[in-house]
């Protein structure tokens, strides 16, 4: 048994080395001159190949959301590769469905550009920007999340965003990390501020970005951001709205109740938000008085493990058990769910099993 094991090491680590050397080889050795990529038959970009798509695109100022920073996790970097992408390959496989990859649909990360490449891409990505900031202010919203505010230096006339998108963040090269990194984060600021953008940033273990958030950025510093991204927004619509969030998917939600409260829109809404004990909760008091300028807006806080020796006289619980109890069958709402895949995917599933139409339920997946 144990020869059996040590020869299966012994060809893992052989198969290893060789995927390395294969890597290091086209890193350092294949040259691939100079690539067309041909975008929606109408703009054609020339770039030095060898490099993934998402980031040959980045360097001409084309910029297709990603939230993992193109390390082939968040399956958000999807683009039609017409002509040149070559096969689809294993990493790429999980994240797309039949019928995407049979509409030719790729993971831009995955695609190294190593000959003429045709792509469509849709024409709202011509319109994201990229822009330089200043941090004006970080603050402890619990030990975990920080809320990092962002003043927009350039260009003037700043950022124009529907409430609930996002945006990506770039922090340079530091201890952690070999390359400037940037990840996807949500703008939780009403989008009637054009000059500047607030972020809940919680710390993720061994997290390249929010350990430099958390532990390295100073106030007054510049940075690097990009955007907007995503189909996460408000919709306006005659139905109730319900909202669900965790953590720090907190913020777009924030955003779409700041928009609320700007424009004094009236229609009932419910925020249910869920943590763990109260040490998590955050922006209670706003939201509190939010209840007071927009009277058709309640805020129900539940907490998952909050010891029962505690004061707490709200909702204990997961946010799913809020929805089992007071949401009833048949119900009429547009629904907004924003936290960990999980408990977006459990929420969804019974919103569906209660009768909501997939199409009025939107979310936005926080890994």
């Amino acid at each position: 048994m144990s020869q059996l094991i040590f020869s299966v090491l012994i060809i893992s680590g052989i198969g290893a080395l060789f995927a390395l050397l294969l890597e290091l080889a086209d890193t350092f050795i294949a040259n691939y001159g100079e690539c067309h990529i041909s975008i929606n038959r109408e703009k054609d970009l020339v770039v030095q190949g060898g490099n993934p798509l998402l980031f040959s695109l980045m360097e001409e100022g084309i910029y297709i959301p990603s939230a993992c920073g193109g390390k082939g996790t968040c399956a958000y970097c999807k683009v039609k590769v017409l002509e040149g992408g070559g096969p689809i390959l294993p990493t790429e496989t999980p994240y797309l469905t039949e019928e995407e990859q049979a509409e030719d649909v790729r993971l831009s990360c995955q695609v190294k550009v190593r000959n003429d490449l045709v792509i469509e891409l849709p024409a709202e990505l011509f319109l994201i920007k990229e822009f330089k900031v200043k941090v004006d202010r970080i603050v402890d919203l619990t030990p975990s999340i920080k809320g990092v505010t962002l003043g927009i230096l350039s260009p003037e006339e700043g950022i124009s965003f529907k409430p609930g998108q996002y945006i990506q963040l770039e922090i340079p090269k530091y201890k952690l990390s070999k390359e400037p990194e940037y990840r996807a984060f949500s703008m939780s600021s009403s989008s009637k501020d054009a000059h500047s953008v607030e972020l809940y940033i919680g710390l993720v273990e061994k997290g390249v970005v929010s350990t430099y958030v958390h532990e390295y950025l100073k106030e007054a510093e510049e940075l690097t951001m990009r955007g907007p991204f995503g189909g996460f927004y408000y919709h306006d619509s005659d139905r109730d709205i319900l909202l669900i969030a965790t953590g720090t998917g907190l913020a777009p939600i924030m955003s779409i109740l700041r928009h609320m409260r700007s424009e004094q829109i009236q229609r009932k809404t419910t925020l249910f938000f869920g943590t763990r004990t109260q040490e998590n909760l955050y922006c209670v008091e706003e939201l509190r008085e939010m209840e007071k300028q927009l009277p058709a807006f309640t805020f129900i806080p539940t907490l998952s493990r909050e010891t029962e020796d505690t004061q707490w006289e709200g909702k204990r619980g997961r946010v799913t058990d809020l929805i089992e109890d007071l949401i009833s069958e048949g119900a009429d709402y547009d629904v907004y769910i924003c936290g960990n895949p999980d408990m977006v995917d459990s929420c969804t599933d019974r919103f569906l099993g209660k009768g909501i139409p997939e199409d009025q339920i939107y979310f936005d997946k926080f890994s």
